[in-house]
């Protein structure tokens, strides 16, 4: 089972006889990952996440606290605090 996950994925034929389901555990990878599909990040969580790396960049002995990135959430975007889950 030589290769990388991603070696391994082009290998999957939807249309083969044998289940995408069983051609996954054969090649030894997840079926989740067969179907997995990346969503694009928003603008606004890109604004974020850009500005909690540089906070950690500046200051990377601060703790973070949840109270923290809440405020700078809200901050940035009314509903960016909305996505960040603690």
């Amino acid at each position: 089972q030589g290769g990388s996950v991603a070696e391994r994925k082009t290998m999957i034929d939807a249309t083969a006889k044998l289940s995408v389901s069983r051609q996954a555990t054969v090649l030894g990878i997840s079926r989740g990952s067969v179907y997995y599909q990346p969503r694009p990040v928003s603008d606004a969580d890109l604004k974020l996440m850009h500005r909690i790396d540089k906070l950690h960049t500046a200051f990377p002995f601060a703790a973070c606290s949840r109270w923290v990135f809440i405020g700078l959430a809200k901050s940035l975007d009314s509903s960016a605090s909305a996505r960040i889950n603690f």
